[in-house]
Parts: C-alpha cells; sequence; structure tokens
C-alpha cells in the first residue's frame, strides 16, 4: 500500500543540492577537521568521565546531564585553542584523497595487490 503525497500550495518543499563542489573546498575541509577534532576530544572526556574513580555525594542524574553539556563546551574549547593534532591530520588526508581522485579520474584504478596487469 502506498501512501499519496499531497502538495500544498504556498508551502516549500525541501530540496537537496547535488552540487559537491564547495565539498572539496579546504575552507569545509577545515572545519570539518576542527568538528572531528571536538568530538574526539568529547569521546576521550566522556570516556575519562565514566572511568570514577570514586563515588561523589551530590550525584544526581541532572549534574551528570550537566557535566556532559559542560565536557562538550570544553571539548570544542579544547580543540579551537589547544588541538591534539588528530583533526590536522584528518583534513591533510582528505585534501590529499580529493586530490589523487580529481588527478586520477580519467586513469583505471590500479591492482589492489600491487602487480602490474
Amino acid at each position: 500500500m502506498t501512501i499519496p503525497v499531497v502538495q500544498l500550495p504556498g508551502v516549500n518543499q525541501p530540496t537537496v543540492s547535488t552540487d559537491t563542489a564547495r565539498l572539496a573546498t579546504s575552507d569545509n575541509l577545515d572545519k570539518a577537521g576542527a568538528q572531528f577534532e571536538s568530538l574526539f576530544v568529547g569521546m576521550m572526556l566522556k570516556s575519562m568521565r565514566s572511568a570514577r574513580l570514586s563515588d561523589s555525594l551530590f550525584e544526581s542524574k541532572a549534574l551528570d546531564q550537566f557535566r556532559d553539556m559542560q565536557d562538550q563546551q570544553t571539548a570544542k574549547a579544547m580543540a579551537a585553542h589547544a588541538p591534539l593534532g588528530i583533526g590536522k591530520a584528518m583534513t591533510d588526508f582528505l585534501a590529499k584523497s580529493a586530490a589523487a581522485g580529481e588527478a586520477g579520474a580519467g586513469t583505471p584504478p590500479a591492482p589492489a595487490n600491487g602487480l602490474t596487469a
């Protein structure tokens, strides 16, 4: 059974852009690297918090939620001001692979085992 789609006049329908040229810009790669660094540091902080060495007298769900939000902001600040370098490494890797993809677009891929055919 299919559900019919109703088009309402005056309602904006979401559209998906098929233009992918903007994805490979260095600005977007740098932003993605910074976000990845922030996510990585956030996961690291969360892992450190989960290894509780002692129980506090004032533990509660609200305190845990507040601490998680604080850790997210701390991770963003750490990634912005004192990065570990994993975001930069990811950005460099993506830039190299994008350049190699553009350069090798007209040539067939090399065999996976390193032997020539």
